[in-house]
């Protein structure tokens, strides 16, 4: 696996170009690196994560099939909004017939997954074309969602379910 790395610096416009009503605006600094991870036969990988769930992502230019676990996404997801939230970024990046789909996921349910694969997809695709971070970002696609359920406590039924009350 290799790594070629592509400064955001590199991609902003310079201070002197960007000028508003006469005003010189500079230019945000850039925040962090992109990092491609480019795979033998052509491949961007991307990673996603959402609640236990883990996604392994790969895509390649193709004909827009999307494989997860080795089965269409399609069978492997049931739900409409599961399948939905998967071709999102392929769909807001206007992508979605340009691109093979390879994922491998566990952990989590249905809806965990998706979401994971969504934010893989999403990544993969920055990694790929740097010029689609914007429009990814603006749907929601490049953001983690950090929310995990919350541990049980002893000496209550669930994390926050305790028994009930009896005044006599």
């Amino acid at each position: 696996m290799t790594e070629e790395k592509t400064s955001l610096a590199d991609l902003a416009p310079k201070p002197e170009e960007i000028e508003r009503d006469g005003v010189e605006i500079p230019a945000p600094e850039p925040t962090k690196e992109i990092r491609v991870k480019k795979l033998p036969g052509g491949w961007i990988a991307g990673i996603g994560r959402r609640k236990t769930s883990v996604a392994r992502v790969r895509i390649k230019a193709g004909t827009g099939a999307i494989l997860v676990n080795g089965k269409p996404f399609d069978q492997f997801f049931t739900r409409i909004q599961d399948r939905l939230d998967v071709v999102g970024p392929l769909e807001a990046a206007g992508v979605k017939d340009k691109y093979d789909v390879h994922v491998r996921v566990e952990g989590g349910g249905p809806t965990g997954q998706a979401g994971a694969i969504r934010l893989g997809i999403a990544r993969a695709l920055r990694s790929e074309n740097p010029a689609l971070e914007g429009i990814l970002r603006a749907g929601g696609h490049l953001s983690r969602d950090s929310r995990m359920v919350e541990r049980k406590k002893y000496g209550l039924h669930k994390a926050r379910k305790a028994t009930q009350f009896s005044k006599r």
